[in-house]
């Protein structure tokens, strides 16, 4: 069987790459199609002899490099990549990729980490952190628009789609009106040991960006005066250094084994942030420590109030710091063990034996979501 692999863009090493990683090991000859790529970035995981880019390979780096600018044409590029050679192809979308178009023999399985979010529920957020006029305003709208249209009708054209989560599959179902399995994505809990003494400091592990919430975190921390260790790159960076007190250590990108001693010697993860999964605190229950976190998205199905962490309900000072007192007070109760066991249910064998079943009843012997969910 020929198998092909189709990511959006290959420019940094996230929580979607992660995914696509262990798709390529488990297909190893499949190339992999992708809008953008930065060898510099993530050649050492995707070596660039594997990958095959779109036609904006061809506009000079400047141009590659303000991605934003290219989103009108990116539907155009994804649906230019050619598969009629290939029995099957897994896409691993977020965007765009799910909409490539494949021969009447090919099944294409569509791994969704959501339907685009800045082109659907997050489209109010995205405009207004852009902080443009109202000219640009009503262009970007009507650009949002046509993407919206084209987003719709390209869901007609996966033989089945895959959810992340159940946050996830809610979210194809509202949008694009489609079932679909629920497959969570893999996380590499054998990296982490369960420790339980910890240092005197909570951590964040992410993204610095508006998106993620972490000035919310921020001004509690300021206001309790507990330390808080916050481990990441971004462009929101500067201005919340800006916010924070001395209680607050930004420490900028680190690798993966530096992230892991962190995460295993925390006192807690601290989560603001609304995410389709979330595999850092699947991570930090992996070293059996507790989570807080904004009790919406996908969080909410791999935290266990009171067993793996606590959640606040609005994304409030208050509402945090009185999850956060929660967490504290049962901080002594909380059973290292069983927060590692909680992690377990996301273990990259599961996610390996779920996709390899689904891929197997797909291409022999298809049927609906609601046929095979049971099984996954």
């Amino acid at each position: 069987m020929k198998v092909a692999l189709v990511h959006d863009l290959l420019v940094k090493l996230g929580g979607g790459e992660r995914v696509l990683k262990v798709l390529s090991d488990l297909y190893p000859q499949a190339p992999i199609y992708t809008l953008l790529y930065d060898e510099a970035k993530v050649g050492r995981v995707f070596p660039k002899a594997r990958v095959r880019v779109s036609g904006f390979h061809k506009l000079p780096k400047m141009i590659r490099e303000r991605r934003r600018y290219l989103f009108p044409w990116m539907p155009k590029m994804i649906e230019a990549f050619d598969f009629s050679d290939y029995d099957l192809v897994i896409s691993s979308s977020s965007a765009y990729a799910h909409g490539i178009v494949t021969d009447l023999g090919t099944k294409h399985i569509s791994y969704c980490h959501s339907p685009m979010r800045y082109a659907w529920d997050w489209t109010h957020h995205y405009l207004n952190e852009q902080k443009i006029g109202p000219f640009k305003r009503m262009a970007i709208r009507k650009l949002m628009n046509k993407i919206r249209v084209w987003d719709y009708y390209a869901a007609d054209r996966a033989d089945l789609y895959v959810a992340n989560s159940e946050n996830v599959k809610n979210r194809i179902q509202k949008y694009w009106r489609k079932d679909s399995l629920v497959l969570y994505p893999p996380v590499d809990v054998e990296r982490f040991k369960v420790t339980p003494a910890h240092g005197n400091y909570f951590l964040i592990v992410s993204a610095l960006t508006p998106f993620k919430n972490i000035e919310l975190a921020i001004h509690l921390f300021n206001k309790v005066r507990k330390h808080l260790v916050i481990i990441g790159e971004g462009s929101d960076k500067e201005r919340l250094k800006q916010l924070a007190g001395p209680h607050i250590d930004f420490l900028g990108f680190k690798p993966d084994d530096v992230v892991r001693e962190y995460m295993q010697n925390c006192r807690a993860l601290i989560f603001p942030g609304e995410e389709d999964f979330g595999i850092t605190p699947v991570e930090a229950m992996a070293c059996g420590k507790p989570v807080l976190a904004y009790g919406k998205g996908g969080v909410t199905e791999s935290v266990i109030a009171g067993v793996s962490g606590e959640f606040f309900d609005e994304p409030t000072v208050a509402s945090m710091e009185d999850a956060l007192a929660r967490l504290l007070v049962a901080e002594k109760k909380y059973d290292p063990n069983k927060i590692r066991q909680c992690a377990e249910r996301f273990a990259q064998a599961e996610f390996e034996a779920g996709i390899q079943r689904i891929v197997e009843r797909t291409v022999c012997s298809p049927l609906s979501p609601e046929g095979t969910s049971s099984d996954t």
